[in-house]
């Protein structure tokens, strides 16, 4: 086979492979836990559906990962809720990872007491999310899509691929936290 034919075949491979280990990843049911995690990525209604969660009385504590610059507007405004049922909390992640995020999420539950969290991110990143925060957190781990759609182009999935393959690599690596 020429190295054209192998690289048309690995690419075809992970295309298919990520379709089902990333597009149509595994999440778990809504249930109460002691925090919302939510991951930073894009302002893309992950936010929302966080604080949306805590007004339905899922959790007392939303946590929003907050790598953006500082003079984020939407961030600000997500960052000054103020409501009785709930507490909003903003932590810029070290490192502005999801390694960064696992790891003030460990440091905010052994603060706090915290035995199980909700952590809300892209859909195709909750495979790997989940294996990182299972490096650094010990308790309980939930993990719920941004409610969304994604309309990428096949070359646009093909790159989160593997960019999701490379990102558990190093994390696997890394080890834990």
């Amino acid at each position: 086979m020429s190295a054209l034919g192998a690289f048309a075949v690995g690419w075809a491979s992970l295309g298919g492979v990520g379709y089902f280990l990333y597009a149509k990843s595994r999440f778990d049911a809504v249930r109460p836990v002691d925090a919302l995690i939510v991951l930073g990525g894009e302002h893309d209604g992950r936010e929302e559906y966080g604080i949306e969660l805590a007004r339905q009385g899922v959790s007392s504590n939303v946590v929003l990962s907050h790598p953006y610059w500082k003079g984020d507007r939407k961030m600000a405004e997500f960052c000054a809720i103020q409501d009785q049922r709930f507490t909003v909390t903003c932590v810029p992640p070290q490192p502005s990872t999801t390694r960064g995020e696992a790891l003030f999420t460990r440091d905010l539950a052994a603060q706090h007491g915290w035995t199980s969290v909700m952590v809300i991110s892209w859909r195709y990143h909750l495979p790997r999310a989940r294996y990182i925060f299972s490096q650094c957190f010990d308790g309980e781990i939930v993990m719920r899509p941004v409610p969304r759609d994604y309309d990428f182009s096949v070359a646009h999935w093909e790159y989160i691929y593997l960019y999701q393959t490379v990102g558990f690599v190093k994390a696997f690596f890394q080890g834990r936290c």
